[in-house]
């Protein structure tokens, strides 16, 4: 490798929404996570909806609306 063009790897707080604090190796000054394996469904077995603006409400309305496939032919 060639000296002095490497960006330092340091190890930084990573830091989640549900308040989670974790050490992770990064370039970076700090990491912000929105799911990690304290709170994400997978790991913890809960369902939880992560919705940002909306999004699940807007989906759901939208295909709710949509017309049905029509049926194939045999």
């Amino acid at each position: 490798m060639k000296p002095d063009i490497h960006p330092k790897f340091k190890e930084v707080a990573a830091v989640c929404a549900c308040g989670n604090e974790f050490v992770a190796g990064s370039v970076l000054d700090g990491i912000k996570v929105e799911i990690c394996s304290a709170c994400h469904p997978f790991y913890t077995g809960k369902q939880k909806l992560v919705d940002t603006a909306g999004r699940v409400e807007r989906f759901q309305k939208k295909y709710a609306l949509a017309p049905k496939p029509a049926a194939k032919k045999k």
